[in-house]
């Protein structure tokens, strides 16, 4: 069964032969939760009204300086950056479409002459796998979740001298596929706990990966004869779930996915403030928060720390050199058209909380076609709706990706 979770979408966008199925996907995910009795646009719109009310009452001129009063930069140095980012990719990501345009025309594919949204992540993979003989999905078999597991909690000991540990049975948890553990220090006190929920479960979970907080260490709020709450956090990600004897085989993105949570989670856990309020990620500007877990993400490029996880699930086999050098090379493959994309991301997020009037003529979505038309080499589809599913901006509740 194909859904529009983000495994399976990825999944038929990056090797689904069948155009014909690839656009029914990506037009289905494009609209999601835009339609019929699932329609965000009325919520969004509420959403708008209901933020800058609230600016005014509070004496801002918009939402974003609400916002940005409790982060390091200001409305007008973060438009200034986007606008520097944006026309630095621009050439870039052009040249990344003239690039593919070509190959696939080299590949003597009649789709060269009308390339189309649900075919460029196909045909991106395929000049990766051409120009890196990097096969993603053959690496699978190399990426076996505990033992990339763990290679991560080696990596957090020899970095911060701490021991992760199972505890399952410690705590209760909400599904059998949930693993609860213990941080330890160098004395082998408990200093943190955390659950992983690893695998894709579509009826109960929304796509993406995420970390966010359980409990907050605290003083104050110690129980029990102890001088203070440790704090609890948790990591979901969306993995294929293992498959008769095997266990799941994740992708280097997957893997990638995993160590950025963990950064996440790592800054909440290993905190010494004992006021909750401020411990943890919870004392961290908005705008710095992706620190730690860009570190810790970027140690997947590290070749010793790649090197002792990535082993074949079955033989032992150790991931080639030759494969490592090639994983490093393809790092920055399309790098203009993947700023671009995050840029498009901030941008409407900007726009939409500084000079959009919620209750003027102007749809959100006439917003968001006007800044894609700035930051995507192709134009966007007219039906584009997805605001409806873009839960950074409007969910409401914090959590760091």
């Amino acid at each position: 069964m194909i859904t529009l979770d983000a495994p399976s979408f990825m999944a038929v966008m990056q090797h689904a032969k069948n155009r014909a199925l690839r656009e029914e996907v990506y037009r289905a995910y494009l609209t999601r939760a835009s339609s019929g009795d699932l329609d965000n646009t009325d919520i969004i719109s509420q959403i708008l009204k209901l933020r800058l009310e609230k600016a005014k009452l509070l004496g801002y001129k918009n939402f974003a300086e609400v916002s940005m009063a409790r982060k390091m930069a200001t409305v007008d140095r973060v438009q200034e950056l986007l606008e520097k980012i944006r026309a630095a990719s621009w050439d870039h990501a052009v040249q990344d479409m003239e690039d593919l345009k070509a190959f696939v025309k080299d590949s003597g594919s009649a789709e060269a002459n009308d390339l189309a949204h649900w075919d460029l992540n196909f045909w991106s993979e395929r000049l990766r796998e051409s120009k890196y003989d990097i096969d993603e999905e053959g690496l699978r078999p190399y990426f076996a979740l505990p033992k990339v597991m763990d290679g991560l909690f080696s990596l957090a000991n020899k970095l911060f001298g701490i021991t992760v540990e199972a505890a399952d049975g410690l705590a209760p948890v909400w599904n059998s596929d949930v693993k609860f553990y213990c941080v330890k220090d160098s004395s082998n006190s408990p200093v943190a706990y955390f659950y992983f929920d690893p695998y894709s479960r579509p009826s109960e979970k929304r796509g993406g990966a995420w970390m966010n907080v359980v409990f907050s260490r605290s003083s104050v709020l110690a129980r029990h004869g102890s001088s203070v709450r440790l704090p609890v956090a948790h990591m979901v990600c969306n993995q294929m779930p293992p498959v008769g004897d095997k266990p799941s085989l994740m992708t280097f993105r997957e893997v990638e996915t995993v160590f950025h949570e963990f950064g996440h989670a790592l800054q909440h856990m290993l905190t010494r403030q004992d006021e909750a309020f401020v411990a943890g990620i919870s004392g961290i500007e908005w705008d710095a928060v992706e620190l730690p877990s860009q570190f810790m993400e970027n140690w997947c490029y590290h070749k010793n720390t790649l090197l002792s996880i990535a082993k074949h699930y079955e033989t032992g086999e150790p991931l080639p050199e030759e494969i490592y050098a090639k994983l490093v090379a393809a790092k920055n493959f399309r790098a203009g058209t993947f700023s671009l994309r995050q840029i498009r991301f901030a941008s409407v997020d900007m726009e939409l909380h500084t000079t959009y009037d919620p209750s003027g003529p102007v749809s959100v979505y006439d917003v968001d076609r006007r800044v894609a038309e700035k930051t995507q080499v192709l134009a966007p589809l007219p039906e584009d709706r997805f605001l409806c599913g873009f839960s950074h901006i409007f969910a409401g509740l914090p959590r760091f990706d």
